[in-house]
């Protein structure tokens, strides 16, 4: 390792749990560090670009920011929070020297702390802890603190990495100081001293042979494909001769058409690089996340961090019901096909698998919310396809049949800890922990295996009346626990292709609860509610009322509907059983059958039970 360092620099990640605060974070980091104009009008969470980010409120890809602090050039990288999306943080962490830690004041320490946090020690990361939301009700920034030294404790970090500086702040209002209570609460200093002063400057040897690794990909609409890295060693300029490779064998010569540097949220273009900085190539064609570019006199690949691998699966369809390449641009395999292998040069932790029919793609990610995303990013795009329910990934290992196990942390009202862990109990769950938080919550932990939480987070939301909260992290395998009896209603499946009118929802919505209100085209197959019983009902929606030319009194009133229940994509996909899909387009989320024709499903049906 080289002894130069480049004091003028520093490379830092921002690492937590889903919501605790990190793009807030960034947002005052840039606004103090005077990277925007005094007049210029900046929306919150600027760092969230993507418009499903926005909806969410979640950070769904990294990104790479920089701001001045006096000398300094301080490197940051904004990095998801949710657990499917930790292939992400992996990736990106490579890229820099330490890490901030941010953790809710309140909720203290979650599942994907856990898991970001043991990646940042693996890789030896100075870190720096942030207590945020310190001005939240109900607060407790000292016991948090305590949680925190306990985790890193638990996750064996050494005494070097233990000694770490804490900072109280809340991002939201822009303060950040050494005092629990805040202290004077004027501005976030304290915590860019932090940085300055204790996360290490990176090494440089800007005279060694050019090395860089390749951890990010854009698309930039006049450059072409671009890579975000950082240099390990030597010198990059403008037109440089370059080549890609990597440990699997592969070397490709290039040239480098253009180099960027990261300046607030904008991308300057510059001559030249050196070691430890971080920059955006253009220019190189055949390349992918992992790949080193390296100096053609010193090939010489950097080890790529190993992924975690996918634990769910789904098959992606091409649309073949009555309706299909009505809404939709893109609806042929090739299409779809295309979409998705393009997928996986960016999305890192995801794989596609072509499967027997030409027609079908298997799709395997990190959890439901990492395959929704892509799901909903296609449909925004114009595509139209259908999806199947999840299924976990199995593995045998030693010989035994292995499962994907999750850690799950469940904060509840305390009347409701009792139908929780009856409801988790089902679904093989095993409580390691329970403890008061405050304000009569209870905090439960169970390991759970990943396919007991597929479609339990809608009953989840019934049971605890909305106010729970639920999130789990991926925490290894162990052998199968023996079969899970999830879901426990039927479907209500429409008998004919029509349009529904309020007679037919009225005598239907007696038998269960409806998906979808008066108006509404429908086709055979189309599952069209939840029925109250365990079994499938063929229902006929679009029946109209008989007519006759005599009258009752009261007869002609109008029906009273109740409200439909309108599916999200994930409620969706939590609701399907393995004979059903999601029929995805760009205007329209539907549920159906696989086999839509009723008396060929009815003896489908039947042969299974003989079996």
């Amino acid at each position: 390792m080289s002894e130069k360092k480049r004091e003028d620099l520093r490379n830092i990640a921002i690492i937590a749990h889903v919501d605790h605060g990190k793009t807030t974070l960034v947002d005052g980091l840039l606004r103090q560090s005077g990277t925007f104009r005094a007049n210029e009008t900046v929306q919150e969470r600027v760092m969230d670009s993507n418009d499903l980010e926005r909806e969410r409120g979640i950070t769904i890809l990294s990104k790479n920011t920089s701001l001045k602090y006096g000398k300094y050039t301080i490197n940051v990288v904004d990095t998801p929070g949710h657990a499917d999306f930790g292939g992400e943080v992996e990736r990106v962490l490579g890229m820099v020297d330490g890490v901030l830690l941010l953790v809710d004041a309140f909720e203290g320490a979650m599942p994907q702390t856990r898991f970001v946090l043991s990646k940042a020690l693996a890789m030896k990361l100075k870190p720096i802890v942030v207590i945020n939301k310190i001005d939240r009700d109900g607060a407790r920034p000292l016991e948090v603190l305590d949680e925190v030294f306990e985790l890193f404790m638990d996750l064996g970090a050494d005494d070097s990495l233990l000694d770490f500086p804490v900072i109280y702040a809340s991002s939201r209002d822009g303060y950040a100081s050494t005092e629990p209570d805040g202290g004077e609460k004027k501005d976030l200093k304290p915590l860019f001293d932090a940085i300055i002063n204790y996360i290490p400057a990176p090494d440089a040897d800007v005279d060694a042979p050019l090395r860089m690794l390749i951890s990010n990909i854009g698309v930039d609409e006049y450059v072409g494909r671009t890579a975000v890295a950082r240099i390990e060693q030597g010198r990059i300029t403008d037109g440089q001769n370059v080549v890609v490779c990597n440990e699997s064998g592969f070397r490709k010569t290039a040239k480098i058409s253009y180099i960027y540097k990261f300046d607030g949220l904008k991308k300057v273009e510059t001559d030249s690089a050196m070691a430890g900085d971080i920059i955006l190539l253009a220019g190189l064609t055949d390349f992918n996340i992992g790949d080193t570019v390296c100096d053609p006199e010193v090939i010489d690949p950097i080890h790529f961090v190993n992924i975690d691998e996918p634990t769910l699966s789904m098959n992606f369809l091409v649309n073949n019901s009555p309706f299909a390449g009505r809404e939709g641009t893109f609806v042929t395999s090739r299409h779809i096909r295309d979409r998705l292998y393009k997928e996986v040069e960016t999305n890192v932790s995801m794989r596609v698998e072509d499967t027997d029919s030409p027609d079908t793609l298997k799709v395997s990610g990190r959890g439901e919310l990492h395959l929704s995303v892509l799901i909903e990013t296609m449909r925004r795009q114009g595509y139209e396809f259908q999806v199947s329910r999840p299924k976990v990934i199995y593995k045998e290992i030693e010989g035994r049949l292995c499962e994907p196990i999750e850690f799950l942390t469940v904060d509840v009202p305390e009347e409701f800890v009792g139908t929780v862990i009856e409801k988790l109990g089902t679904r093989k769950g095993e409580m390691v922990n329970m403890r008061p938080t405050s304000d009569n919550f209870t905090r439960l932990e169970f390991r759970i295996p990943a396919r007991g939480l597929i479609g339990y987070r809608g009953e989840f939301l019934t049971d605890t009346r909305g106010n729970g909260i639920m999130n789990s992290v991926f925490d290894g395998y162990e052998p199968y626990k023996g079969d899970i009896s999830s879901r426990t209603h039927g479907s209500m499946v429409a008998w004919e292709q029509g349009e529904a009118v309020p007679y037919g929802l009225f005598n239907a919505q007696e038998r269960g609860a409806l998906f979808i209100g008066p108006g509404e085209k429908v086709y055979e197959g189309m599952i069209v509610g939840e029925s109250s019983r365990g079994d499938d009902i063929v229902i006929n929606v679009c029946k109209k009322k008989h007519l006759t030319n005599i009258r009752a009194s009261g007869s002609d009133e109008a029906l009273k509907l109740t409200p439909p229940v309108i599916l999200s994509l994930e409620q969706a996909l939590d609701f399907i059983s393995d004979d059903e899909l999601v029929e995805v387009t760009p205007k329209s989320i539907r549920l159906r059958k696989k086999i839509l024709d009723t008396e060929l499903r009815a003896k489908d049906r039947a042969r299974k039970d003989s079996i």
